[in-house]
């Protein structure tokens, strides 16, 4: 019974999740009531996704800790859907239910992965959703945040400078400090801090001294990343760099040159980092050396074939073969054991969040908020696309978590601090619409 119980629940919870990306994708073509409507209906199909996917695990093993655990998750999530609704009448709802998602998407797999670091994930949510449920009403009311842009420029070449010094070493890679017993990876919040820095300063000129400028920051930022072994975020800064320098001058010469730059950096780092040659080559041939180098991937692809388009079921694959399957291969334990659809549609939910990212850059008249949001968002998809292609062999593994779903106390504070600027511009433009047509019925 519990067996056959099990089998349906797989293939409803791949249903759920199937409607809630269709109707994700509705919400953009809607408007008015009809916008409530959807997020109404997405969030019910979470709920019921989440109680579903609870309830196999409980059947599976009988561990009564896990309907305590289910209880308390499906209470901070009305609580968080119930406090963004109160306190911010603008909000972009869709947003919000994304965040709760993608979070639950990710309780679900780190459960079934490990229960304790489950919990630990959990009170890292709480603990995150907290803090920055505040931030949209700063960037609604702080309009000097663009006045101090070396500030954040230089603030983060310290943070990071600090972490290449006296950073706890990682695979390979110099990444974590400990404050207080606690373990913060200083770069995900740096990435955050260069996007002002960048925003700010094109919002003073966009001419080629400050171009210049700019560029020096970002590749002192990445040299000092590079330096620390961790080619990942330098990539992710990178990348941006090159976006928001195009969005900020509309010149192609420069996306030709950051172009040409990032390939002449990776024939570099391909000659000055063993550990990337290792990856490229596990890359290229992960069968040549399946006991070795090839290992990790290797393991993650026969995850994903072995769990086909609808998934072994919950508890029924062996993700815990995948080395650090809980941060970097995440994806891969949840297409193994939820299937290839619902995978699918975890990394749609992601594109439609950057999606909502691009149109509110798009409304924004400010070119400071306007880059802030290309930058953000352009690092949270990248970020999205190097988890998941190095997960399936379409690029080689950079290291990268996959943002509200993988293990991580700085990747989800980060990722909830993302969410929550580009849910305060949201508001912003929304408020000063309705101010205009106050002043216009008066």
């Amino acid at each position: 019974m519990t067996e056959m119980i099990a089998d349906v629940s797989k293939y409803l919870m791949i249903l759920l999740a199937a409607m809630y990306t269709y109707w994700n994708f509705r919400y953009f073509g809607a408007a008015g009531e009809k916008k409530r409507i959807l997020c109404t209906r997405q969030n019910r199909l979470m709920f019921l996704l989440h109680f579903l996917a609870y309830g196999v695990m409980f059947l599976k093993t009988e561990n009564w800790r896990l309907p305590v655990f289910y209880g308390v998750q499906a209470v901070f999530f009305l609580c968080y859907l119930f406090l963004y609704r109160k306190l911010y009448r603008n909000r972009s709802d869709i947003l919000v239910n994304n965040v709760c998602f993608l979070l639950c998407v990710g309780f679900i797999i780190l459960t079934r992965l490990s229960f304790e670091k489950s919990v630990r994930q959990f009170v890292l949510v709480v603990f995150g959703a907290a803090v920055t449920l505040v931030i949209p009403f700063i960037i609604d009311h702080a309009w000097q945040l663009s006045r101090i842009p070396w500030v954040y420029g230089l603030l983060g070449l310290a943070l990071l400078w600090i972490v290449y010094r006296s950073g706890h070493e990682s695979y390979g890679a110099q990444l974590s400090l400990s404050v207080g017993g606690i373990s913060l990876q200083p770069s995900e919040f740096v990435k955050i801090s260069f996007v002002f820095f960048a925003a700010a300063m094109f919002y003073r000129s966009t001419g080629r001294r400050q171009v210049l400028a700019v560029t020096a920051v970002a590749a002192l930022h990445v040299l000092i990343l590079a330096m620390s072994r961790d080619l990942g975020s330098a990539l992710i800064f990178f990348v941006t760099w090159v976006f928001m320098v195009f969005a900020a001058t509309s010149s192609r010469r420069y996306l030709g040159l950051g172009i040409l730059g990032g390939g002449l950096a990776s024939v570099a780092a391909w000659f000055l980092f063993s550990h990337v040659r290792v990856r490229v080559m596990a890359w290229r041939d992960p069968w040549a050396d399946i006991d070795n180098r090839g290992y990790q991937i290797t393991q993650s692809l026969f995850a994903v074939g072995t769990g086909g388009w609808f998934g072994m079921g919950l508890y029924q694959g062996l993700p815990g073969k995948i080395p650090v399957v809980e941060k970097d291969f995440v994806f891969s334990a949840v297409s193994e054991e939820m299937g290839a659809l619902f995978a699918l549609c975890v990394v749609l939910i992601c594109l439609g969040c950057f999606i909502q990212f691009m149109m509110i850059a798009c409304e924004m008249q400010a070119m400071f908020y306007k880059l802030i949001a290309v930058g953000l968002g352009t690092m949270y998809i990248s970020q999205v696309f190097l988890t998941v292609g190095g997960a399936t062999r379409f690029i080689p593994s950079t290291g990268v978590t996959l943002p509200f779903v993988s293990v991580g106390g700085s990747s989800v504070l980060s990722t909830f601090i993302m969410f929550s600027v580009i849910q305060g511009m949201y508001i912003l433009k929304r408020n000063e619409e309705e101010e205009d047509r106050y002043e216009t019925d008066c």
